[in-house]
């Protein structure tokens, strides 16, 4: 058997294994969730109007609060859905069963394959399970063409990825779960600190570098582009550049990290 066909093969088993404990213990998923549709909710039902009143120039319309909130809530949705993955990592590498498959005949690095690709489908779930309550709560995205959904939807694939191999390196520095959860927690703050709730231009001057030249304000304002026809400008390729600079470095960190344990 080739080296090849052993990674693919073992990645395989790698992914079924993180699957099943994603089915069978569902609560962290599940909590993490909350945190972008509570979100979701609060802003749209108790701060949507008074938001959208400064977003349209005076006129107070809660539609207009709901599809510029949409985009950055979906970006936050991966930051919070990739906490877990740091969780479930730092849990492998401290109870052991890490010892075990070092042991075995398996291709050493199927095992973080299997969380990256089990997160980032857990990340697509968790993005289309809050899109499907902005929809019911009246986000439309009427003028986006097939292809800029494909866009779109291939720029969350890509940032998912990115965020979950920088949770993956959080996971294996962790000493335990809950250290995990807290190294992990600025993928979740940063989006506060982004254009994910009002535009940069309306923030202290001295704070708006710190908003705009961060990797989620720029996602956002490219998703917020391909599904909403607003000026994407450079955002794209800063979302692109972002992705795979993190997603290079959340590797080689990862692999080193792995390789080097000696737990």
């Amino acid at each position: 058997m080739s080296s090849l066909t052993l990674a693919v093969r073992d990645s395989s088993t790698m992914l079924r294994r993180n699957l099943l404990h994603a089915r069978r213990y569902p609560s962290l998923t599940l909590n993490l969730l909350l945190t972008p549709i509570m979100l979701l909710l609060l802003f749209v039902y108790i701060f949507g109007d008074v938001m959208s009143a400064g977003l349209g120039g005076g006129g107070a319309d809660r539609s207009v609060y709901i599809a510029y909130i949409v985009p950055g809530l979906l970006l936050m949705t991966i930051g919070s859905t990739t906490i877990g993955t740091a969780v479930s990592v730092s849990n492998d590498m401290t109870e052991g069963i890490i010892a075990r498959f070092r042991t075995m005949a398996i291709h050493r690095g199927s095992v973080l394959i299997g969380h990256v690709i089990g997160s980032v489908l857990q990340c697509i779930a968790s993005v289309i399970l809050v899109g499907a309550v902005a929809v019911a709560i009246g986000f439309r995205s009427t003028n986006a063409t097939a292809l800029e959904w494909i866009a779109a939807f291939g720029l969350l694939v890509l940032f998912a990825m990115a965020l979950t191999w920088i949770a993956v390196g959080m996971g294996l520095i962790s000493p335990n779960a809950e250290a995990a959860s807290n190294n992990a927690m600025p993928l979740i703050l940063l989006p506060l600190l982004s254009s994910a709730f009002i535009p940069t231009d309306t923030m202290p001057g001295w704070f708006q570098p710190i908003a705009e030249y961060q990797p989620f304000t720029p996602a956002i304002e490219t998703l917020r582009g391909l599904l909403l026809g607003s000026e994407i400008g450079n955002n794209g390729w800063l979302t692109i550049a972002w992705s795979l600079g993190l997603t290079v470095l959340g590797y080689y960190w990862s692999k080193a990290r792995f390789n080097d344990d000696p737990k």
